[in-house]
């Protein structure tokens, strides 16, 4: 949750936020920066460009205080604030950066299925899917995992 100004857990005028809030604001705005990133890789279908940033994100040795939970709590939180509808793809590449960056071994997976043809991105960490349907790896085949 971002910080309230409204909420106040003080009992005097000088509520600030506390330090976990500010972390998640900030993780927020990271996660803003790389919907931007990623948006600014597919403008005008350069599918490469994006793949090639995900792939060269690198995990992290040593786990930051922030969990996989917030992660995506923060890149859905990004996603709300974003001025365009942002695509699976887009928020699964933040998702991916942000949680590599926080010491977690996420891939993307790119999956389709025949019929109806449909296309879909997600992410998993250590086969787990985080950030969307847990069911979502039995209705598509994977196509990539990155």
């Amino acid at each position: 949750m971002l910080w309230n100004p409204a909420r106040s857990d003080r009992s005097d005028d000088t509520a600030r936020p506390g330090k976990r809030e500010v972390a998640m604001s900030l993780l927020a705005l990271k996660a803003y920066g790389k919907l931007i990133e990623f948006d600014l890789c597919l403008f005008g279908g350069k599918f490469e460009s994006l793949y090639a940033r995900v792939r060269s994100c690198q995990v992290r040795r040593k786990a930051s205080g922030i969990d996989i939970e917030q992660v995506c709590r923060a890149v859905d939180v990004a996603a709300i604030w974003y001025p365009k509808r942002v695509l699976c793809l887009q928020r699964s590449a933040a998702n991916v950066c942000l949680l590599r960056a926080h010491g977690f071994p996420a891939q993307l997976v790119l999956g389709a299925q025949k019929l109806p043809f449909k296309a879909h991105a997600w992410v998993e960490v250590q086969g787990q899917v985080v950030g969307d349907r847990s069911y979502v790896q039995e209705i598509y085949a994977v196509l990539d995992r990155c």
